[in-house]
């Protein structure tokens, strides 16, 4: 797993808008990261909702909210237009970006072991370098954390 300091493993993805997402190509803004399980499910659709809420704030300070996770452009789509998400969704249904990034680990639940994505959020500087990460994030409040981290980096610039 990529740690703080460490250059943001690069990608392409294509997102729910049809377009490509290539994260060396936003170079220069703070881009933000965060891997979850799966559309439509109640904490993924929470934690998409708080970043939708913010989306504003975090475009005013130059940021990129990206949400990735193994579902389809057409399931993001289905998702982003069923709650009116104001974020982009890449799909990487390879998981090869989600095993890049380390969030892609063996889960337990009712003694059922299983592979998914572990809920993280990378905060990529402007330099494409990874300055913050939040492991096993807790939804409440998680948004709202990362673009306190957001606008901090952005003041001290």
């Amino acid at each position: 797993m990529p740690e703080i300091g460490d250059r943001a493993p690069d990608f392409k993805l294509p997102s729910d808008n049809g377009e490509t997402i290539n994260l060396s190509k936003l170079k220069g803004s703070p881009v933000v990261l965060f891997f979850y399980p799966k559309d439509d499910t109640s904490g993924c659709t929470a934690e998409a909702k708080s970043f939708t809420d913010l989306a504003d704030q975090f475009s005013a300070a130059h940021a990129h909210v990206i949400g990735i996770s193994p579902d389809s452009v057409s399931s993001h789509a289905k998702f982003k237009n069923k709650h009116d998400l104001k974020v982009t969704l890449a799909a990487d249904e390879e998981k090869s970006v989600v095993e890049a990034y380390g969030v892609w680990v063996e889960k337990s639940m009712y003694g059922r072991k299983y592979m998914g994505v572990e809920r993280t959020t990378f905060l990529i500087d402007t330099k494409g370098r990874i300055s913050q990460v939040w492991r096993k994030v807790k939804v409440p409040g998680h948004a709202a954390a990362v673009l306190r981290a957001v606008q901090e980096a952005a003041a001290a610039n």
